[in-house]
C-alpha cells in the first residue's frame, strides 16, 4: 500500500508525496469553495486531498497521476469521483 503525505503550502495549495514502488511528488490546488461544496466545512482540506489520492491510487499507479493539477479536474477523468469521495469522508 502506498504511503501518501500531504503538506499544506498555503490556503489552496498542497504538496503531496506518494511513496510506492516509485516515489512521486504532486502539487495540488483546491479552490476553497469547491472543497466546501464536496467535503463540507467540517472536513479539513488536507483530509480531502488525502482521500482523493486514495481514490486515484485505487484506479491508477502514482506514476500516472498528474504532477500538477487542481482537485476539481479529477471528475473529468473519473466522473464518479465526487459521489465516491463524499461517501468516504468523515
Amino acid at each position: 500500500m502506498a504511503k501518501v503525505t500531504v503538506t499544506r503550502c498555503d490556503d489552496s495549495t498542497f504538496d503531496v508525496v506518494v511513496e510506492d514502488a516509485a516515489m512521486t511528488s504532486h502539487t495540488v490546488t483546491v479552490d476553497p469553495s469547491y472543497a466546501a461544496r464536496i467535503a463540507g466545512a467540517a472536513v479539513p482540506v488536507e483530509v480531502l486531498v488525502r482521500r482523493s489520492f486514495d481514490f486515484l491510487l485505487e484506479r491508477e499507479p502514482n506514476t500516472a497521476i498528474l504532477r500538477r493539477f487542481d482537485l476539481s479536474v479529477i471528475g473529468r477523468y473519473f466522473p464518479e469521483y465526487e459521489r465516491v469521495i463524499q461517501g468516504v469522508l468523515p
